[in-house]
């Protein structure tokens, strides 16, 4: 059996679509989702706990791609689609396929209920990224 390394190099080799960053940018991007997101209406780690859950919760294809849409605004602001578009990532389906990519090679897991098409058209690219702009009517003077 390959290492996670070496099994991130086949992958690489196997689907030239995607760079390295692209992968490591999905990963991040769940962490942040467990980190900053209400995942199944539930943000408390004593609750999560109490129920006898220990590891981390499950995020559906569609939290992952809205969570993917904030971390890559928070860390790369108004360059956040240019960054994406450069590592091969250009739609909501590319989260899906870098995501499907890594539970081949065992990487990361899915539930029974997980498809890769949670991730299609979840939102549009040329507009996800854009900056919000909030005008402010000027006092009277």
């Amino acid at each position: 059996m390959p290492t996670p390394l070496q099994a991130i190099r086949d992958l690489l080799v196997e689907d030239p679509r995607y760079r390295i960053e692209a992968y490591q940018f999905i990963r991040e991007a769940l962490h942040f989702a467990h980190e900053n997101f209400d995942i199944d209406g539930e943000n408390d780690l004593a609750e999560s706990i109490r129920k006898g859950q220990t590891g981390p919760k499950h995020v559906t294809g569609q939290q992952l791609c809205e969570a993917c849409r904030r971390y890559a605004t928070d860390q790369y602001g108004f360059l956040a689609k240019m960054v994406l578009g450069n590592w091969g990532i250009r739609s909501t389906s590319d989260f899906g396929d870098l995501v499907y990519n890594l539970i081949r090679i065992e990487q990361m897991r899915k539930s029974e209920t997980d498809r890769r098409e949670d991730f299609d058209d979840v939102y549009d690219f040329g507009d996800a990224f854009e900056p919000e702009f909030e005008l402010v009517p000027r006092e009277a003077e």
